[in-house]
């Protein structure tokens, strides 16, 4: 369903170690100048209607139909970093990458 470049997986596994919690948590929310946007937080369980990838990103199931097909990677460069969303159930997205639409 979601693919994840080493980079990303590295940085999730990070991101996890830092604020010491058992996964990351992907989500899909309306907002954002183009409609919906990608939300994160952490958490110590998964629900049943989760999906888990590589053991650190949870997902829930009804954000699949956001989400399927894409690939995650994060880029570090010299003015900053930032996951970036391959997203091809997005027909458009935002100029910041992180709010797109269906």
């Amino acid at each position: 369903m979601i693919k994840l470049t080493d980079n990303a997986l590295l940085h999730l596994r990070s991101l996890r170690k830092e604020h010491d919690k058992k996964f990351v948590r992907l989500q899909v929310k309306g907002g954002g100048c183009a409609g919906f946007e990608y939300e994160w937080s952490f958490e110590d369980e998964d629900n049943r209607e989760d999906m888990i990838i590589e053991n650190v990103l949870l997902i829930d199931r009804m954000n699949e139909l956001y989400l399927r097909g894409m690939h995650l990677d994060y880029k570090k460069e010299i003015w900053g970093s930032s996951f970036v969303f391959e997203n091809p159930m997005a027909k458009s997205s935002c100029g910041c990458g992180t709010s797109f639409s269906v």
